[in-house]
Parts: C-alpha cells; structure tokens; sequence
C-alpha cells in the first residue's frame, strides 16, 4: 500500500502524461527511489548506434512497472546488490532511428509493426551491480549482438551463470520475462495491454 500511495503521489506531482489519459502516465524512477543505479546508454553516444538518442538521461516507466521493480530491487538489496537501469521508455521516433541502423527484428523490435515493448514503457534494460557500485560480470557488455549475450549459452563460468541465474529468477520472480538474444530485457507481464508512446522527455 505504501509503494501503490507514493506512484500516485507522484503522478499527480510530475503531471506527465500524453492527452491526459490515465493509462498513458509515467513515473520518473529516480522520483521513487534513490536505491536504484543508471548509466542511460542512450543519453550519450556510447550505444551500437554512435549517436546520442535521448535530451536527457530518464528512466519513466507505467506505475505497474515501475512498482514491481521496487519491489525486485528490495529483493536483490537484501541479497547485496541494486539494480542499475540501461534503458527504459523509449519514444517510438527513437525507435525507427535504432531501426533505420540494424533493421533485424532478433535485436531490434520493428517500429512498423508492433515496435519494442520499450515504446510502452513497460520493458527494462539493465543489470546488477553491487551494494558498493561494483560492476558484475554478465557475460557481454549491454547491447552486444551475439551469442555470448544471449540466455541460453551456457558457455560460461560459473560465477557469470551464478550472477545470470540472480538476475533472472529475481526479476521473474516480480512479474518480468525474458527474451533469448538479450541478458539485459525485461518485459513486464501484459505489456501488449499498454498504447506504444512516442511522447517526450520531460527534460529540464
């Protein structure tokens, strides 16, 4: 209750949204917790595309979302690590540029067609790291399109399969799957329910 009271507190207080539609608010995660690490990729130009993407380095996600990575992270903090955020709502117009560079749907969802779960706000990219900011081995840097970055190699040591089999099962554990090619993606449950939003960054 006290998580579900906050996200609505702070919608009304942010007054972001698209047409004024309830289902089309976002929350800022740095409004809701400071226990959370960034490194938004696509704020600058270290990202596969070279360029920078986004005015301002923000993670917005739903309320639903953003509540239930809250959640996940007080389960990985008690565990001795946080979450740290790579990506998270991306307008669609970022979409079709990331498209324009590597059209393959395996790695890049198709702006065209039913776009990337990201364009809903409801899909997260990120990673563990410790309590102390140090970095854990995952097996590929983010956004690496291979083979070593994909869920079912296990052609790793033990420690990376170790620090992947955290990450999964607490993220499932809190209502997000997984796709193959990407250690990083977390879609959150009934994310085809959510309207794809190509509204902008509320930069200051």
């Amino acid at each position: 209750m006290k998580l579900t009271a906050l996200l609505l507190f702070l919608l009304i207080s942010l007054n972001f949204s698209s047409e004024e539609n309830p289902q089309e608010q976002l929350v800022d995660m740095a409004e809701l917790s400071t226990e959370f690490s960034y490194e938004i990729r696509y704020a600058t130009p270290n990202n596969f595309i070279g360029e920078t993407l986004y005015d301002c380095p923000k993670c917005l996600l739903r309320p639903e979302v953003a509540e239930a990575l809250l959640q996940a992270n007080q389960y990985f903090c008690e565990k001795g690590y946080r979450i740290k955020f790579y990506d998270c709502y991306r307008p669609l117009d970022v979409q079709k540029k990331m498209w324009a560079k590597v059209p393959r749907a395996t790695y890049v969802g198709n702006p065209y067609g039913n776009g990337s779960i990201h364009n809903r706000a409801a899909a997260v990219d990120l990673t563990l790291e410790t309590l102390d900011g140090c970095y854990v081995e995952m097996g590929s840097d983010y956004d690496y399109f291979g083979r070593e970055a994909h869920i079912d190699n296990y052609n790793f040591s033990k420690e990376i399969l170790a620090n992947r089999k955290l990450l999964f099962d607490g993220m499932r554990k809190f209502g997000f799957s997984t796709i193959r090619t990407e250690w990083w993606h977390f879609s959150f449950k009934k994310n085809y329910a959510f309207k794809v939003l190509n509204i902008p960054f509320p930069c200051e």
